[in-house]
This record gives C-alpha cells, sequence and structure tokens, in this order.
C-alpha cells in the first residue's frame, strides 16, 4: 500500500510524514485491496479560525469504492488524528458489510425495508428544493467534475455515499437506467431524485 503525503499551499514537515506513514499503516489490516492512501494537508490564513486552522484530508483508493475522512483542528497532529479515526471507522464499516451473514443475523436490504412504506409526491411532481438563478450574466460554475460510474441499486449507493462522508451522492440506478441522487434528510432519513427525459 502507497501512502502519499502532500501538502497543498503549505509544506509538509518529515517528522510530521513519517508519523502519518506510520499511523496510516495500520488501516491495511481492514482492506488487504487498499492500492493508495492519499493525504493532502492544508492550512488555514484566516485567524479567526485558528482553532481549525489545520485540515488533513486522507483519500483511501482501492479495488472497491473510494472511501474518504477529513478533519481540522489546531494543530495538524490532531487533525490527522480526526481524520483517521473517521477513517478507520468507514473502512470497518465496510469491511463488516463484506462479510457473509447467515441465519437471522441477516441483515435486512434496503429495498426490502423500505417496501411498505408510503410513497409521497409533490403536488406539482417536481422536488421543491429549487436553487433560484442569478439574474442574466451573473451566473457563474463554480467546479465541474466528470466521472465515470457503473449503475448500482439504491442501497450500494447509500453505502458509498456513507463511505465518502457527503450527504448527498450522484449515481446512476442499475434498476431503473434513470440518473439518481440519493441524499440525507434531517432525522438520518434518506431521499431519492430521479431524473427522467
Amino acid at each position: 500500500m502507497d501512502i502519499v503525503v502532500k501538502g497543498h499551499h503549505t509544506d509538509v514537515a518529515e517528522r510530521f510524514r513519517q508519523h502519518a506513514v506510520e499511523k496510516l499503516s495500520k488501516l491495511e489490516r481492514f482492506d488487504q485491496k487498499v492500492i493508495r492512501l492519499d493525504v493532502e494537508v492544508s492550512r488555514e490564513r484566516n485567524p479567526r479560525q485558528a482553532d481549525q486552522r489545520d485540515r488533513v484530508e486522507i483519500t483511501c483508493l482501492s479495488k472497491g469504492p473510494v472511501i474518504r475522512a477529513e478533519a481540522a483542528a489546531d494543530d495538524v497532529y490532531a487533525a490527522l488524528d480526526g481524520a483517521f479515526t473517521k477513517l478507520e471507522g468507514r473502512l470497518r464499516k465496510a469491511a463488516d458489510r463484506r462479510r457473509v451473514h447467515h441465519g437471522s443475523r441477516t441483515p435486512v436490504g434496503l429495498a426490502e425495508a423500505t417496501a411498505g412504506l408510503p410513497q409521497q409526491e409533490s403536488p406539482n411532481g417536481v422536488a421543491t428544493a429549487v436553487a433560484e438563478l442569478p439574474a442574466e450574466g451573473a451566473s457563474m460554475v463554480v467546479r465541474e467534475k466528470i466521472h465515470t460510474a457503473d449503475p448500482m441499486t439504491l442501497e450500494q449507493a447509500l453505502f458509498e455515499m456513507e463511505l465518502v462522508g457527503h450527504d448527498f451522492f450522484l449515481f446512476a440506478c442499475a434498476d431503473t437506467g434513470l440518473p439518481s441522487v440519493v441524499y440525507r434528510r434531517r432525522g438520518y432519513d434518506y431521499g431519492v431524485l430521479r431524473l427522467q427525459g
């Protein structure tokens, strides 16, 4: 497993680099297929955010889904510890999911668990959380990413959303073939938006 430590607009001390490699090498016990861990260290220059000035982001690249964690603290070592703890939990969750369960301990699938729930639709059939566009000539694209993706089930999309630690996840639905977004709602509920042409 390769561990790459780099700084984003900041220098990374050799002592920290060695500490990070030593600490992160322990994560290999959860997934033997890990190819590389990318560790990015950045520093906030705003003095008002001194208690969160050092940020560490760890991205785990393996033959499975990408797993990511980040943390910020007043010290780069504390930020590394926070990100390590989050990543360790997500890797443990992924490892537990790969185990085969038998008998009464078999987990219930998402489709089976939500089969009896009533379906709700907005009055006009359109999602109500639509952002208004800025005035003409003032629109801007902040960041654009293009990813290739294999179709996946809703359950797999929820799982991968949890692994990367985001509140939403864009995927191509294997059941319907539609581009879809699963997102977190208040109270640990989830929602799904699907695009139909």
